[in-house]
């Protein structure tokens, strides 16, 4: 039977002895028992893309989040609810980043300046659009559950998608956090 793989590709065993490698040196004894127990293979994390559909004022460069699709393949889900809460969590913190989140250093002390949340904006539920959560995929099957973990899977791409959004409606391209009124006009 011919492989499919290239001589310089490393099989799926040999790519585990090398994890178990790096988890017995960083665990010490702790990690040879991690490594007898998981066999020495290394579960799938998990992934997403993110759309969102955004409209701009053209005259005063407002910008409003009209709708964003959230679709993850997080493995089995054994919680659906509480799956799909982490996800919108995360997507409006991306709502965050993309439009008002920005750390401002004061330049004679090099302090943070807007360490306070009255002087740090976030995303309210003013903000925050119609939210479809989908999710996709298989069980990991190297995990005995077939789960994968989604903690930050909803917040990553969320703040690119809007920016892209943006891109589309507006033909600037942004490439810097917060997007601000002066960008988009």
């Amino acid at each position: 039977m011919a492989s499919s793989r290239s001589p310089m590709t490393p099989s799926r065993a040999e790519t585990g002895v090398l994890v178990g490698s790096l988890i017995v040196a960083r665990l010490g004894r702790f990690g040879r028992k991690l490594v007898g127990a998981s066999h020495a293979t290394v579960p799938a994390g998990a992934f997403g893309a993110r759309f969102a559909e955004v409209k701009v004022d053209p005259e005063l460069g407002v910008l409003r989040i009209t709708r964003i699709v959230s679709v993850t393949d997080g493995g089995r889900v054994v919680n659906e609810k509480l799956a799909r809460s982490q996800l919108i969590g995360g997507t409006v913190g991306g709502i965050g980043m993309a439009m008002f989140e920005e750390t401002i250093a004061d330049p004679g002390s090099g302090r943070v300046a807007n360490a306070t949340l009255g002087d740090y904006l976030v995303a309210v539920n003013a903000d925050v659009p119609d939210i479809d959560i989908a999710f996709v995929g298989e069980p990991d099957p190297n995990n005995p559950i077939g789960t994968k973990g989604i903690g930050e899977a909803g917040l990553a791409g969320v703040a690119a998608a809007i920016a892209n959004g943006v891109y589309h409606a507006t033909g600037r391209r942004i490439r810097s956090l917060p997007i601000t009124l002066d960008q988009l006009l």
